[in-house]
């Protein structure tokens, strides 16, 4: 099976992994890993990486996420979206409404985001939300995000529909949480490179080529045969003046070999994905 990525739709009701699972057994393989968890409530876009793909889904997580949420204002929950408990009320009016809209464009920016504690971040060696379900209290440390772009879509007498743009590891349940809010939907339709519009169903035909879709976010080096033969082996190259702590080395056929390093004076594989020509 050629290694690469596929672009899927998740529905609303199942888990991350389920997704995962489905894969692996339609595909009939164990190596798949996917580059962002979406919570069960959530639906939208997912991108799992193929064999070895699984090596450059760190490089995939990097790019910005584009979300679209509704948030009920007022109400605040355990795990600050519907599935939680009520911790606490609010009365709404169109003043809070207001108040809640204006937080929200000042959230524009590099802004230090508190994650929930239902996160997956692990806590010494165990995940946030495993504590919260065992009882526990969770204190995240605050984490440097940028967002790009809220636009307002709708404000209700208490809910605001949102369209948010931002970087990895922006949780958009705190974006709700911190307007004094619960998220009650979310979908994701953008995890840059990919959008909705490179979803498929699951089958080896919709793989997409690890060339094709790294290519889009790293900088990129053409290989001769001579280079891919060297590198297809672990060995240093020349430098190409590309300079660069993570370049796609490409084949003359358009297959992935390496991500190399490139420091000026030569460039030597950091990743080798083929140990002969055409093995990816």
């Amino acid at each position: 099976m050629n290694a690469g990525f596929l672009v899927l739709d998740k529905p609303e009701g199942i888990t991350s992994h389920d997704l995962v699972a489905r894969a692996r057994r339609i595909l009939g393989t164990r190596k798949i890993g996917h580059a962002g968890t979406l919570d069960p409530m959530a639906t939208g876009l997912m991108v799992l990486g193929i064999e070895s793909a699984t090596r450059l889904l760190d490089y995939i997580m990097q790019g910005k996420k584009r979300y679209l949420a509704t948030v009920k204002v007022g109400v605040l929950t355990s795990t600050d979206d519907r599935e939680g408990d009520v911790i606490a009320t609010n009365e709404v009016n169109a003043a809070s409404i207001e108040r809640a809209i204006i937080d929200l464009e000042s959230m524009i920016g590099v802004i230090d985001q508190v994650p929930s504690a239902v996160s997956a971040i692990k806590v010494d060696g165990k995940r946030a939300y495993q504590r919260v379900r065992d009882g526990e209290k969770v204190e995240l440390k605050a984490r440097q995000v940028e967002i790009f772009r809220i636009e307002i879509l709708q404000a209700r007498s208490d809910e605001i529909d949102l369209d948010i743009t931002c970087s990895a590891g922006t949780y958009i349940r705190s974006i709700a949480r911190d307007i004094g809010g619960h998220l009650i939907s979310l979908r994701r339709i953008e995890a840059s490179p990919f959008t909705l519009a490179d979803v498929k169903e699951i089958s080896t035909e919709a793989i997409i080529p690890a060339a094709s879709a790294i290519s889009k976010v790293l900088p990129s080096r053409n290989l001769s045969d001579e280079e891919t033969s060297a590198l297809s082996f672990g060995k240093a190259i020349t430098s190409s003046g590309m300079s660069g702590d993570s370049i796609a080395a490409i084949s003359p056929v358009g297959e992935l070999v390496a991500i190399i390093k490139d420091d000026g004076a030569s460039a030597s594989p950091k990743t080798v994905f083929a140990t002969r020509v055409g093995a990816l």
